[in-house]
C-alpha cells in the first residue's frame, strides 16, 4: 500500500514540475521572441524592392513581421498562412542570415520555421486553413471579434495601409470593394468572410481562395523551398 501511494505521489510531482516547466518555457519563448532585434540590415533590403518606403513605414514591416512569428508561436506547429506581400519580403531576407536565422527559430520556436509555397503545400484546403488560422489567431492577438471586425489586424493591414504595389488587399465592408474602381487591379479579399466561411474566403469576384498570400508558416510538415524558389505566396512550416 505504501508502494502505490509512493508511485501515486510521484507521478503527481513529476506532472505538476513537467507543467511548470512548460509554462517556464513558453515565457521564456514569447520573452525571446516580443525582445529580439531583427539583423539591421533587413530594412535596406526591403526598401530594395520598394523604394518608396520611408523609415517609418519599414519599421512597420518589421512589426509585421515580429507579428507574424508570433502567430507561428500561437498556432502550436500549425500551419499559418502569410497574409502579407512585404513581410513575406522581409522574412526572405531574414532567412538569408542562415546562422542567425536558425538560431532564433530554435530558441523561439525549438524547431526550425520553413518557408513553404502554396504550391508546394499537400492540398488547396491547407493553404485555405492556414488563412483562416492567421486571422483568427491576429485578431485573438489584438482583440478584434474575428467574425465582425471593426478594423483590420497589423498584418492584414500593412499591404493596403502601404499602398504595396504587389501586396494582398483586405476590405472589411466587402460591398464598398466592389463600387471602388481603384481596386480592379489588386488583389482584394472580403476580411470579413475570413472566419465565417467554412471552406475558403472569398474574393471580391466570389471565387474561393485562400486570401492573403496563400501560404503557411509553422506547420508541423517539414516541406521547405529555398529563398529563391518563394515568391509573394510563401509561408512556413
Amino acid at each position: 500500500m505504501d508502494a502505490i501511494l509512493f508511485v501515486i505521489f510521484f507521478f503527481f510531482i513529476s506532472l505538476c514540475a513537467f507543467f511548470v516547466f512548460k509554462k517556464h518555457k513558453s515565457s521564456r519563448q514569447l520573452k525571446f521572441i516580443n525582445n529580439y532585434k531583427f539583423p539591421q540590415s533587413i530594412p535596406s533590403k526591403i526598401k530594395l524592392v520598394y523604394p518608396e518606403l520611408s523609415d517609418a513605414e519599414l519599421d512597420q514591416v518589421m512589426k509585421g513581421l515580429k507579428a507574424y512569428f508570433l502567430l507561428i508561436y500561437a498556432a502550436n506547429k500549425e500551419a499559418v498562412s502569410m497574409p502579407s506581400q512585404v513581410v513575406d519580403v522581409a522574412w526572405h531576407e531574414f532567412i538569408l542570415f542562415t546562422k542567425e536565422y536558425s538560431r532564433f527559430c530554435l530558441k523561439a520556436f525549438g524547431y526550425y520555421i520553413h518557408h513553404t509555397p502554396s504550391e508546394a503545400m499537400k492540398t488547396e484546403v491547407e493553404a485555405v486553413v492556414g488563412i483562416k488560422r492567421a486571422w483568427e489567431l491576429a485578431c485573438n492577438r489584438e482583440n478584434i471579434n474575428s467574425f465582425t471586425p471593426n478594423r483590420l489586424p497589423l498584418i492584414f493591414a500593412l499591404d493596403g495601409r502601404l499602398n504595396i504595389k504587389d501586396g494582398f488587399f483586405y476590405k472589411l465592408n466587402c460591398l464598398d470593394s466592389l463600387d471602388n474602381k481603384s481596386n480592379e487591379n489588386r488583389k482584394t479579399y472580403c476580411a470579413s468572410h475570413i472566419s465565417s466561411s467554412v471552406d475558403y474566403a472569398p474574393n471580391l469576384d466570389g471565387k474561393p481562395v485562400g486570401g492573403g498570400s496563400g501560404c503557411s508558416g509553422g506547420g508541423s510538415s517539414n516541406i521547405g523551398c529555398s529563398s529563391s524558389g518563394c515568391s509573394g505566396g510563401c509561408g512556413g512550416n
